[in-house]
């Protein structure tokens, strides 16, 4: 009398490498489609919450030698310029065409964006380039102290 030899795989083994495969398939998935939705939805920024912002004294050696300085005014970038002696003006240090950060060009007297020659005068009106529109204007005030040194002060407007 002979007797049979199963061939047919153990249903518990079956059932544990279906497992793994279901298993490592759903990971390779995730980890190909975590990173695409990661950067297909920008990242949460705080909005600024200050109003103000103290820049320092208006006799800043960086504000008398380059004629501007770059500073923070919440996450955003705002350019003060020394236009003439007490003339300061603010205005954002991202140009309107592709978010370059500006500068002053004091022999030209305008603000200039080096990514794409785009060029404001210095009432942040566009005069030349492809930004479509002007920068915005901030509020610059002079806080005198008890010692009588000024502070710069830059405010919405």
């Amino acid at each position: 009398m002979e007797t049979e030899i199963s061939t047919a795989p153990d249903p518990g083994r079956r059932s544990l490498l279906n497992w793994f495969l279901g298993t490592s398939a759903f990971a390779l998935l995730a980890s190909v489609v975590y990173p695409i939705l990661r950067f297909i939805t920008p990242p949460r920024v705080p909005e600024a919450t200050t109003n103000r912002v103290e820049v320092g004294p208006a006799n800043d050696p960086e504000l008398l030698e380059k004629g501007y300085k770059i500073v923070r005014f919440g996450v955003e970038p705002v350019i003060l310029v020394r236009v003439a002696a007490g003339d300061l003006r603010a205005f954002s240090a991202t140009c309107t065409h592709l978010d370059c950060i500006v500068e002053f060009q004091p022999t030209n007297q305008r603000i200039w964006c080096n990514c794409h020659s785009g060029a404001y005068n210095l009432k942040g009106q566009v005069i030349s380039g492809p930004p479509p529109r002007p920068l915005a204007e901030y509020a610059v005030h002079l806080l005198k102290s008890a010692e009588g040194s000024e502070t710069v002060v830059i405010s919405r407007s």
